[in-house]
């Protein structure tokens, strides 16, 4: 097992700089890393610096909140799969699942999904706001509506991925092609090997370096 083929390399901290992207590609580039995951504005800088590599570009939609109207997030991700995003990881709209609105829910993927047939997309449903029974029916409703993956956590929230809620996503996807992809607090070897023996099949995180050097990060996504 080669962990570098499952990671993200993460940079989405609102004080990220250019200088900080060209070093996330140069990094991605050098560990071979799956992909670099940035935020929209950077998916151009990135598209740039990763163009002659095999590492993809993935780009966050309605992040951190998930709260922005659906035109919205699909404009975000026209823009972002325009300027060279491979991959797209949006955030549920949780205010509508709280509100079991599951129809709106829907709709908001369905109408990412519908821009980008051909790309992957994943659906971060924030776990760490959701029961058990919010958790399954999330994770239900984003399969439904056309997720390539379905992904725990922003790394903003309450906190990020554990195995509780791996399971009841693992169990959500069975008879479908649909992958999980666990993010936020993975910062060492043993928890990035933990969800990749459960079955997820992409990790989410900006301490990829520590993971495959055996150290642990103080990072919390």
């Amino acid at each position: 097992m080669t962990i570098n083929t499952y990671i993200d390399h993460t940079l989405l901290k609102p004080t990220a700089t250019e200088q900080d992207i060209i070093k996330l590609c140069e990094e991605a580039i050098a560990y071979e890393f799956f992909s670099v995951c940035v935020n929209s504005c950077y998916v151009p800088l990135a598209y740039q610096q990763l163009k002659h590599s095999k590492i993809k570009v993935c780009s966050v939609i309605g992040f951190p909140l998930g709260a922005m109207s659906t035109l919205a997030k699909v404009s975000e991700t026209q823009t972002a799969l325009q300027e060279g995003a491979d991959e797209i990881d949006m955030v549920m709209n949780v205010g509508f699942l709280k509100s079991q609105d599951f129809d709106k829910v829907k709709n908001d993927i369905e109408s990412v999904k519908k821009i980008m047939p051909h790309n992957t997309l994943k659906v971060i449903l924030e776990t760490c706001y959701l029961e058990d029974h919010e958790i399954i029916k999330a994770s239900e409703l984003a399969i439904e509506a056309g997720a390539d993956f379905i992904k725990t956590s922003t790394g903003f929230g309450s906190r990020g991925a554990n195995i509780h809620d791996i399971e009841l996503m693992k169990n959500a996807t069975k008879g479908t092609p649909v992958k999980i992809k666990a993010s936020g607090g993975i910062r060492d070897t043993q928890t990035a090997l933990e969800y990749i023996n459960l079955g997820v099949e992409r990790l989410g995180t900006s301490s990829g370096i520590a993971i495959l050097n055996g150290e642990t990060s103080n990072s919390n996504y």
